[in-house]
């Protein structure tokens, strides 16, 4: 295909897990890539045969149509603003934004640009979420009214480098003392809801097993949405233990539990089943998965994970169709906000904290 979209990778590391689903699109191809390591730039280079590699973002930037933002947090917004500003579309990794004040910046440079931004919450897209979402839209679930969302992940390892130094999750993920990386939980259940969250209230179990840094081992945040629906959010970047992630649901018709690891089973109930029935396995009811899920498009038939194909596939079709992505920056700031706003509610023993609206700021 002639004028493919050129995409530019940067965070050669982190972000080689584009490299197949654009690879599978037709209408794409990854033509550079981008990494301040010259080593873990040319070893990826290499792997992929990617024609051009970069140290420089900036002048990457003068070479493709497309960037993949698969670096520290804290660069998601200057490296998202500097690209939308040069009129190239942007997929950016999670979370959106690390500080308040940066999530206006932004969403109005998203507004001014010409071209298009995601951010790519991959759990939104993942088998399971999916289904829930489908059958949610369909009416099984009833009105939904509580949610639950769990990331639980040790990752003290990845706080220093080989030399001992700290890299940028000491200071981002687990350097401020709030719900931090909460997209991942948050992003499907708002899915879910259909709704966004309006005040948050956030507690902490204090600093137990790693005094060196400010956030506490588990972290819980409750949010309220807008029609009075209630979801609980659990973080734990730092406890001793195995890592679990965890959803539920519940509505007046129906109930989810995903699986807790060691063999069980994600299970639901609906209504329609009868007052005295009991838990279902989920996988009873793939066959309501949406259609493309159920007969993939050709070029997605041996692609292995299909959410990570329609997560790329799905904005690659906002540029080309004009639409706005799944995940635009409005839904972006609804699952990376309260996480950030949580900051002063655990400051203040659980205090609700209102959690601002971008569609409606100027």
């Amino acid at each position: 295909m002639a004028n493919k979209l050129k995409v530019g990778i940067v965070g050669a590391h982190r972000g080689s897990s584009y490299f197949q689903p654009f690879s599978t699109i037709a209408e794409t191809e990854v033509t550079a890539v981008c990494d301040i390591n010259e080593g873990t730039l040319q070893n990826v280079g290499e792997r992929f045969n990617v024609p051009q590699q970069f140290t420089d973002y900036t002048e990457m930037l003068n070479a493709v149509d497309l960037v993949v933002l698969a670096t520290p947090e804290n660069l998601h917004v200057p490296q998202s603003i500097e690209a939308l500003e040069a009129g190239k579309h942007v997929i950016s990794e999670v979370t959106a934004a690390v500080k308040l004040e940066e999530c206006y910046d932004l969403v109005r440079a998203v507004r001014k640009s010409s071209a298009k931004y995601t951010m790519a919450e991959n759990t939104c897209y993942s088998k399971h979420n999916v289904l829930i979402r489908n059958m949610v839209e369909t009416g099984m679930f009833g009105d939904v009214y509580f949610g639950e969302g769990e990331y639980v992940h040790n990752v003290k390892s990845l706080h220093h480098d080989e030399s001992g130094n700290p890299t940028w999750r000491y200071y981002w993920q687990v350097g401020i003392n709030r719900c931090n990386y909460a997209t991942h939980s948050l992003g499907p259940v708002l899915h879910w809801f259909s709704e966004r969250v309006v005040s948050v209230c956030c507690l902490g179990t204090g600093v137990r097993t790693d005094p060196e840094h400010a956030m506490e081992d588990t972290v819980m945040m409750l949010c309220k949405t807008e029609n009075g629906g209630l979801i609980k959010i659990r973080i734990d970047m730092l406890s001793n233990r195995p890592a679990n992630s965890y959803f539920s649901l519940q509505g007046t018709k129906g109930c989810y539990e995903s699986s807790r690891g060691l063999g069980a089973a994600p299970k639901l109930w609906l209504s329609e089943f009868g007052i005295s029935e009991q838990w279902r396995p989920l996988s009873q009811f793939e066959d309501l998965l949406p259609e493309r899920w159920k007969n993939p498009p050709a070029e997605a038939q041996n692609i292995g994970d299909l959410g990570e194909y329609f997560k790329v596939r799905d904005f690659v079709d906002s540029i080309l169709n004009d639409t706005t992505p799944p995940i635009d920056v409005y839904a972006a700031m609804d699952f990376t906000v309260p996480g950030l706003v949580s900051e002063k509610s655990i400051a203040n023993g659980g205090t609700p904290v209102e959690v601002p609206n971008f569609r409606e700021i100027e």
